[in-house]
């Protein structure tokens, strides 16, 4: 079993996502042991940023390892797990909000694909970036 990194760059649909987890140096940490649970918004989700915006978060490392450290949680969290919860705390140590009534959903993002299990913890693939 491939970890969250390995997983991510085989999927091919998060090209954006690597590299701005290379810019924040955070590769590292997501090959880890962790375990962690990754929110991974894919390249149509990270298109919905207006490119000078995303080209600022790119250049600003501090923002830019806020909103990725924003999308993990410590531990494994499987979606039987997640739509118990209203809110979780991420590594940046903000909650997110958990909402399960239609589907389910982190702040304003919706989950596509849930509990791609890795080596070193879970990636629930989300359609929308998340803002601390």
């Amino acid at each position: 079993m491939k970890n969250i990194i390995e997983t991510a760059i085989e999927n091919g649909n998060f090209k954006t996502l690597i590299k701005a987890l290379t810019a924040a140096n955070l590769v590292e940490t997501l090959e880890g042991t962790g375990p962690f649970t990754v929110f991974a918004p894919t390249d149509t989700a990270f298109a919905k940023i207006p490119s000078e915006t995303m080209e600022a978060i790119l250049k600003d490392n501090d923002k830019l390892a806020s909103i990725l450290t924003y999308h993990v949680l410590s531990g494994k969290t499987l979606s039987k797990d997640i739509v118990n919860m209203s809110s979780a705390k991420t590594l940046n140590s903000k909650d997110v909000r958990i909402d399960s009534e239609r589907g389910v959903r982190i702040n304003n993002s919706n989950i596509t694909t849930a509990d791609v299990e890795c080596s070193n913890g879970v990636i629930h693939i989300i359609d929308t970036v998340l803002m601390p």
